[in-house]
């Protein structure tokens, strides 16, 4: 009996650190709301605003594309929604969350430029790129995955329901069990 029991510590012990071992690379990055909250914590102001206009630029690609507002609205909340430059090739409009925030991009290697977040409706604390990948929710210098800190795809398809929130909700379901 006490050798299964060693048995299944060993086990348990070699696949912690495999799942540690699969842990993806992080970058140096910081969050922000605003320029002023990035120049308030000692980044430049022309660092800052370029970022913010580059994220902003990127938010019109990249940011999620809805066909209706209220399906936008379902995901990123009441009144966090906006229409979208684009239309839809019948000649619709298109809409897509506000921008809540920025990513400064990888901070060691002075590269990358500034991308927009979002927050969903279901965790309004919790920063998402328009990959939907979650990167935190503290404002600042932070670290995250080098997958997340990278330039978002461009949205070329509009979603008339399920998509970004869906996703942010099923994921957190499937890491918190819930």
């Amino acid at each position: 009996m006490k050798r299964s029991k060693s048995v299944k510590l060993v086990a348990m012990g070699t696949g912690l650190l495999l799942i540690a071992a699969c842990d993806e690379a992080k970058v140096d990055t910081a969050l922000f709301e605003s320029v002023d909250q990035c120049t308030g914590l000692g980044f430049s102001k022309q660092e800052c605003t370029t970022n913010y206009k580059n994220a902003q630029q990127t938010h019109i690609v990249a940011a999620p594309k809805y066909t209706s507002r209220l399906d936008c609205e379902a995901d990123f909340g009441a009144e966090k929604c906006e229409k979208a430059p684009q239309r839809t090739t019948s000649g619709g409009s298109v809409f897509m969350p506000l921008m809540a925030g920025y990513l400064m991009g990888n901070m060691m290697s002075g590269s990358g430029r500034g991308q927009p977040l979002y927050r969903s409706a279901g965790e309004a604390g919790t920063f998402r790129t328009a990959d939907n990948k979650a990167v935190g929710s503290k404002i600042g210098r932070t670290q995250v995955a080098k997958s997340a800190a990278a330039t978002p795809t461009t949205k070329t398809r509009t979603t008339s329901r399920g998509g970004f929130g869906k996703n942010a909700r099923s994921s957190m379901r499937r890491s918190f069990g819930g």
